[in-house]
């Protein structure tokens, strides 16, 4: 499906590989997220909103650090420092959230951005921006699924399940923003080295 398992664990093994000789570290935590698979960058980002406790949606050099601790990011205090100054952009002693999520996004050319809206125009059946299982119905065929299939899901339980793989690992609501799709799908891209190849498979998983 839309990610695959196996691009995952490609995109983990690389990132494992690049990380022992790296130094950058931004990059590094890219690398980091990257080594958990397709939703990893964006685990971190949903830590960091749980770390966010004034809801201002920034974090100073404190909570940036409680927060890597937490998602299990290992990284000494000296490089936290270096990487919290890169995404401190105005020098104000705080980080923005949705700069330090684009900068932390591996890039996706404009050709791949655009598929990948094309995508989620086509799932977002009612337009409000949120993919939902309402939305699903009829865009998405449940009945192929082998679980559907033996009896062991419903149609709903198929939905909720293919709205989880592109959910927070950590905050699993049952929908998902158009921020969501992107996030996955940055993380995706990264294991896909063809353009061509990338939108490809994008079209041929959304039939677009």
């Amino acid at each position: 499906m839309a990610g695959t398992s196996r691009h995952d664990r490609e995109m983990a093994m690389n990132a494992k590989k690049q990380l022992s000789v790296c130094s950058n570290p931004v990059e590094r935590l890219r690398l980091q997220c990257l080594a958990r698979g397709s939703s990893g960058i964006k685990g971190l980002s949903r830590t960091f909103k749980i770390m966010d406790d004034n809801n201002n949606r920034s974090l100073d050099f404190k909570e940036f650090m409680k927060g890597l601790n937490d998602y299990g990011v290992l990284m000494e205090k000296e490089e936290a420092m270096e990487c919290f100054q890169q995404f401190d952009r105005d020098r104000n002693g705080t980080i923005d959230f949705d700069e330090f999520l684009i900068t932390l996004r591996p890039p996706m050319s404009k050709a791949r951005k655009e598929v990948v809206m094309q995508a989620f125009r086509k799932l977002d059946k009612s337009g409000d921006g949120v993919i939902t299982i309402e939305d699903l119905r009829g865009v998405y065929n449940a009945k192929y699924h082998p679980k559907y299939q033996n009896g062991e899901w419903t149609e709903d339980q198929v939905f909720r399940k293919f709205l989880d793989s592109f959910d927070s690992p950590y905050d699993k609501d049952g929908k998902v923003t158009k921020e969501e799709f992107i996030n996955y799908y940055c993380g995706v891209s990264a294991s896909v080295d063809n353009d061509v190849y990338f939108i490809l498979m994008m079209k041929n998983a959304w039939k677009l």
